[in-house]
């Protein structure tokens, strides 16, 4: 028999004497793919002995102008072009983020518990798109391959601040329903127990998920999906469908409000004006996922278009955030004009 041999290309199982043994083409070599359809062969001698050669006559490259390979190239570029798409959609979000951040930060005169949650809100997206540049840059393949745990660390991290951003989108469809619902009690809760929903209710799922990766799945990075992600994608899932209901309870008591009191219009014109801005952001703050939480198998048209929408609404989503909650929002544009105009005062003051 002859013993089990590796020729540099092919690992050649032990055989017996006199035969000869098929194994599928190598699928690269030197960059170039081959066809592995196609066998390569060795004899092994009566003598116990391989022979020198193996023949290698049958495995060629693949050729590069069939319809399937066409195909595979096209659908990868189209990968491709969906994930540069997300490169600019969370670098253009992360810089309006952080000065939609710096503005709540420091306009001291517009602090009260709406604008406090669209703060907290929008630091849950600032550190969400930074995880998700760090995860690009640390899961490879070798931190996969050897388990690391700083791959891991990132990986928990960036489910945390996921799941801290959908549930400071509950919050603000919460926050909305008591506003609109409720006019003159908007104060209901105190901020820390919105900051509870918000940063501490996500821990122990996602300590649960921790848990559950180490003791019943310990592979790799924790990356690759699979059914114990339900942990923390249970509530998400749970969320997006109740602000959905939110929202059409919130444009149900606005319609009713407009019609039953024509005559008291001014006196609800200020919750309606507040609340039409969030009403407007709603499908930007989650409810937009719900389009997207069955997606279409296969490499078809509606599996691009699947692709190339969900690609740009993750990724867009902080730049809608920040020009809603900051840039158009009238509010803060006065307090910006008031404090534009304090330092033209006390410049000329000084002078």
């Amino acid at each position: 028999m002859c013993n089990a041999s590796w020729d540099g290309l092919t690992c050649w199982p032990p055989t017996p004497t006199g035969r000869v043994v098929r194994m599928s083409c190598f699928s690269e070599l030197r960059g170039i793919p081959y066809d592995t359809s196609e066998n390569a062969t060795k004899f092994c001698h009566l003598n116990g002995t391989w022979a020198k050669k193996a023949d290698y006559s049958h495995c060629r490259p693949v050729n590069k102008n069939s319809s399937v390979d066409d195909s595979s190239r096209h659908w990868e570029q189209h990968l491709e072009n969906a994930k540069l798409l997300q490169d600019i959609g969370h670098a253009i979000s992360l810089v309006c983020l952080v000065f939609a951040f710096a503005m709540f930060a420091y306009l001291k005169s517009i602090r009260c518990t709406r604008n406090n949650i669209h703060w907290n809100l929008v630091a849950t997206f600032i550190l969400r798109n930074t995880s998700w540049f760090i995860i690009q840059a640390v899961v490879t393949v070798e931190a996969v391959r050897d388990k690391s745990w700083y791959c891991r660390a990132v990986v928990t991290l960036n489910n945390y601040f996921s799941s801290t951003n959908f549930f400071w989108m509950f919050v603000e469809g919460l926050y909305l329903h008591i506003m609109v619902a409720h006019a003159f009690n908007t104060e209901k809760f105190d901020l820390w127990v919105y900051a509870m929903v918000g940063w501490c209710v996500p821990v122990p799922i996602i300590v649960a998920w921790v848990l559950v990766k180490v003791l019943a799945q310990d592979e790799g990075c924790w990356i690759s999906s699979s059914y114990y992600d339900f942990i923390f994608h249970g509530p998400i899932i749970l969320i997006l469908l109740v602000n959905f209901i939110i929202l059409g309870n919130v444009v149900r008591i606005l319609v009713l409000k407009l019609r039953a009191s024509p005559e008291h219009r001014e006196a609800t014109h200020y919750s309606i004006k507040a609340a039409k801005a969030t009403v407007v952001l709603l499908p930007l703050l989650g409810v937009t996922y719900v389009l997207f939480i069955v997606h279409p198998s296969g490499q078809g048209t509606s599996r691009l278009v699947f692709i190339y929408f969900n690609s740009f609404f993750q990724s867009f989503q902080g730049s809608f955030v920040s020009i809603i909650y900051c840039f158009t929002n009238a509010e803060i544009r006065n307090a910006v004009k008031r404090r534009i105009h304090l330092s033209r005062c006390r410049q000329q003051d000084f002078v």
